[in-house]
């Protein structure tokens, strides 16, 4: 007997209204990504759920390469934009500004200043080849963050860094505001960043 798939994944509710985030991300620009693309990622995994459950029922086989990669994409994508959406706030209410406490301490620590690691970040974040998201991560095993690129959602990802922050960069979050004016959305970002949802993230990694 196995578990039912049915509604493994459900798309969550923005922590702030849809126009929470103007100027910096419009009404429409943030509603097409969270009901449109994020949804997609969440049909798109349970759909395959369903396709395992129903390909083990009937004893038939699955190209298992290409099943599972799609799954992987689908879950990536599902759960980095679940961090995007807590990464954000509304400028001037929770959003922007610089971290403090003991994230602002980590970066300093390992990028020299907040002005260097912001510096390093926005260069990820543009040259992030075709689509895809610039990420800080801190590792389980050393006192370092390290800032690195994932492609899709699911290439280049690190095992065993937990994810602190995220930066979507795909031209589906941006598209509408901006055209393919990447460098003006990554500008107007740091005008959105909740560090002090970032700053528990790293508080609840320091305590593992």
């Amino acid at each position: 007997m196995h578990m039912t798939s049915e509604k493994l994944y459900t798309l969550p509710k923005l922590p702030y209204d849809y126009a929470a985030l103007e100027p910096y991300i419009s009404k429409a620009q943030l509603t097409l990504h969270h009901t449109k693309h994020h949804q997609a990622y969440v049909t798109g995994a349970n759909a395959i759920f369903e396709k395992l459950d129903k390909a083990r029922k009937e004893k038939t086989d699955l190209d298992q390469k290409a099943t599972l990669k799609e799954l992987s994409f689908h879950i990536g994508g599902f759960r980095l934009h679940d961090i995007f959406w807590e990464n954000l706030a509304p400028a001037g209410k929770g959003g922007g500004g610089q971290p403090e406490g003991e994230l602002a301490k980590a970066i300093d620590a390992e990028f020299g200043s907040f002005e260097w690691f912001k510096k390093e970040f926005t260069a990820a974040a543009s040259s992030v080849e075709g689509s895809g998201w610039a990420v800080l991560t801190a590792s389980t095993t050393t006192p370092r963050l390290l800032i690195n690129q994932i492609e899709k959602h699911n290439v280049n990802v690190y095992p065993g860094f937990r994810i602190l922050l995220v930066l979507d960069v795909w031209e589906h979050a941006y598209y509408l505001d901006y055209k393919n004016d990447r460098a003006k959305y990554i500008e107007a970002f740091w005008n959105l960043t909740n560090w002090d949802a970032v700053n528990k993230q790293f508080i609840t990694h320091l305590k593992k």
